[in-house]
Parts: C-alpha cells; structure tokens; sequence
C-alpha cells in the first residue's frame, strides 16, 4: 500500500437487509453466502437465497460495490454437487469473486469459471508463503484471507514474499482455534463448521436456571455458569468457563472482540489490501455502525491523517475488546 489508495473495506452481509445496510454505510465490498451447508455461516434465518442473493448483487453493482461470495465449507465426500452448485450460480448471478477454502472446489472453479476471481478462504487456514503460493500456482487465487493468528510483523514479512493480495479480520469475534480446523463443536453437536457450516448451532443451546445462576450449555456439556446480573454470553466451547485447580476461568479464550481502528496505519504499511469486518451473524444496525466508523478510518488512513477514536465498545462481544494476535502480548 502507498497511503494513497486506501485499503479495501469488505463487509458482512447475513441478510438482504444488513446487505444493503452494509452499502449503504460504505463497503466498497460485502460478502454473503447462500443458505445451505456451502456457506461457514450456515445458520436459520441467515443468508440468501439464489433470488435474494441476485437482487442483492444488483443493487451493490449499482452503487459501485461488489460482492464476494462464500462457498467455503468443505464439499462431503462423493456429493460435491451442492457446492458446485453454489459455483455456478454465483458466476451466474454475477458475482465479483468468490471464497473458497476447498482444493476441490478451487480447481472446479477455475475450471468452470476462469474468469471469476478466486479468493482464498480462511477456512484454508493458510499463514505462510509456501502454502499460499501453493493455491495461487495450481488454483489462480488472487486473495488470501488470513488466519487471526499472525502479528503484523509477520504479516509484513508475508507480504514480501508473496505477490497475492492479502486480507485481514479488523473487527468482531474472535476464533480461538486454526480456522478450519475446530472439531469442538462436532464432537459436542454432530454438526460441523467445516462441513455443515454451524458452529455451536442454536439447536443445542440450552439456558436453564440452577441454583441461582444461569447456565448456559451446549448438548450435554455446560459451557458457563453466571451469577445474578451478570451479563451472559452465548456458549461457544473455545469461549466457556471451565473449572482447573478449583478454580472456573476462561480457559481458551475470554469473550472479546477483536478491535483494530487504530492499528489500521501499521495494517496499510505492512501492505495489507483488504480488511474484513466480522459479523454475517449481526443485524443491519450493527453493520451501519460498524461499516461507517470503518469506513471514516479507512479514508483516513489512506489521506494521511490521523484515525478518530471510534467508541464501538458497546458493539463487541462480552463489551470488551482485543488486538488479538495482531500484537500477541503473551510472547
């Protein structure tokens, strides 16, 4: 990046309305995905339908915005039918690239629709150069989402040495584990977010009041337990409070949401092309308040000026943020 053409803000779209929301504040990008076990988000009353989704795409286009199109789960052995589906009318709906994490589905892509921009999911989980050359030379990839593991030295570093774009998580939840790679929520639920697209499905919630406090479990597994007034947050496994040497404490990660406003000057110097806002499981006023304040840092950025502080405290998980690996304060 130069400073003068600013980073490309890509935002998330769980709903045609959040979609339009999403353009409305400023994305110059949003991505979405269908409503089926193709999309990583794979959650009722989430996503898009083939007209939905088409409706949609027309109405970014007309306001000069794109849409990326996730197709990133990992197809079922013997039935890649429905996710070369989710290909085809994607190219056919006219979309401006698509998200992938499959090899399969890479090669199926580029076979089918070469002309279609191929971007890598982080769902591939690829953190290093030869992994990522690997899919830019085989599978014509021109992005890579990167895993929320890498500071930005280290992104730096990638950055000299690879010639494909990259992209980076700036705001939302916070994935503990090697994204596409989690099988905590399988081996508790049967249901998988690298296959199925459904981590912790709301299906196996459960919130039920013991003993004065309220539990919240996940199939037969209790993930919390909070007291009286305390705010209580949804129970993802990676995120429980669980009890070691008598002690209950958040033993793989706290409830937070990544933050990087005022990091987003060393994202641009370490030449990052896109930053991604988290949050296809949020409603439109969130992505309004989200998109905008992003988008006024971007601008910023990329004008040479400084970067308002932003206060979306009330907007993160548990209301509380975090750099995440980005500065990596354990080491």
């Amino acid at each position: 990046m130069t400073g003068k053409e600013p980073m490309e803000l890509v935002c998330p779209a769980g709903t045609p309305a959040a979609l339009r929301a999403a353009v409305d504040a400023g994305a110059d990008s949003v991505y979405a995905g269908f409503s089926d076990e193709t999309n990583a988000r794979n959650f009722p009353g989430l996503n898009f339908s083939r007209d939905e989704l088409g409706d949609g795409i027309a109405y970014a286009h007309d306001r000069g915005v794109r849409v990326l199109v996730a197709i990133n789960t990992y197809p079922r052995a013997g039935d890649p039918e429905p996710w070369h589906r989710g290909v085809d009318d994607a190219a056919r709906l006219g979309a401006d690239a698509l998200i992938i994490a499959d090899m399969g589905l890479c090669a199926y892509a580029q076979r089918t629709h070469p002309d279609l921009r191929r971007h890598l999911s982080v769902q591939a989980s690829a953190s290093n150069a030869e992994a990522i050359r690997f899919y830019a030379e085989n599978f014509g990839v021109k992005r890579v989402v990167l895993p929320r593991v890498l500071t930005v030295a280290e992104i730096a570093a990638l950055n000299r040495e690879i010639k494909v774009e990259t992209e980076v998580f700036v705001f939302g939840g916070l994935c503990v584990m090697a994204e596409g790679r989690c099988a905590l929520s399988s081996y508790v639920t049967g249901i998988s977010p690298n296959k199925d697209g459904a981590c912790s499905p709301a299906s196996h919630v459960r919130y039920e009041e013991e003993g004065g406090r309220l539990m919240t479990r996940l199939g037969n597994y209790t993930v919390n337990a909070f007291a009286p007034g305390e705010a209580a947050g949804y129970p993802t496994l990676c995120k429980g409070r669980f009890a070691a040497y008598g002690k209950p404490d958040y033993l793989f990660e706290e409830p937070t949401s990544l933050s990087t406003l005022a990091m987003l000057p060393d994202l641009a110097a370490a030449g990052v092309r896109a930053l991604k806002i988290e949050g296809r499981q949020r409603g439109r006023a969130y992505v309004s308040q989200v998109v905008a304040a992003f988008r006024r840092a971007v601008d910023a950025v990329a004008a040479g000026e400084p970067v308002a502080d932003e206060e979306l405290l009330a907007l993160s998980e548990g209301g509380r943020e975090t750099a995440g690996a980005y500065k990596r304060a354990w080491r």
